[in-house]
């Protein structure tokens, strides 16, 4: 992938979700996520690099004490397929005993985000919510039935970059979320 093939696959995509529409949708999951979390002192995880934009764009609408951390951990890397997940940056924060909110870019299969949270509960937290930007609707979910605590918009089952997601490695500042023409 170089940046004129890039180039050439925004151009091609489909907008599927406008930057408008993923604000008010981060809007709502914070109004959500204060109604349910602000009286748990909270550690906000952020799953990078997906959740760094989400993340971010979250924060500042949680008007509540909290403390926030990251995991860097990812069965991508560059490519379109996962394959087994690798560790980057483990969390720093002391979890036992904590509620832990992981926030990524999106629940596709769930590998990761499964994996993460039963390392958080290896650490002691006493409870663990997802909050996801995207939550695909298709039935290919590590665990049958798998649901992010909050989510931003669902989608169909398509290749999607923007707004943290990214396609090999290029458009996660996309504004909006994307899918890649033909996949």
């Amino acid at each position: 992938m170089n940046r004129e093939k890039a180039k050439t696959i925004l151009a091609e995509a489909d907008l599927l979700v406008t930057n408008s529409e993923v604000e008010a949708a981060i809007a709502r999951m914070a109004k959500e996520i204060t109604g349910q979390l602000q009286d748990s002192d909270p550690i906000l995880l952020c799953v990078m690099n997906g959740g760094l934009i989400f993340t971010g764009q979250l924060l500042t609408k949680l008007v509540f004490p909290l403390e926030v951390d990251y995991v860097h951990a990812t069965r991508y890397g560059h490519e379109t397929n996962g394959t087994n997940l690798h560790w980057t940056v483990k969390p720093q924060l002391d979890m036992k005993g904590r509620t832990v909110l992981l926030l990524d870019d999106i629940l596709d299969e769930g590998v990761t985000l499964a994996a993460i949270a039963a390392y958080c509960r290896q650490q002691g937290a006493a409870e663990i919510f997802m909050a996801v930007l995207i939550e695909k609707l298709h039935l290919r979910k590590v665990t049958p039935g798998m649901r992010a605590d909050f989510y931003g918009i669902e989608v169909g089952d398509r290749f999607l970059f923007g707004y943290g997601l990214d396609y090999k490695g290029y458009w996660r500042n996309a504004p909006g979320i994307y899918a890649v023409k033909g996949l």
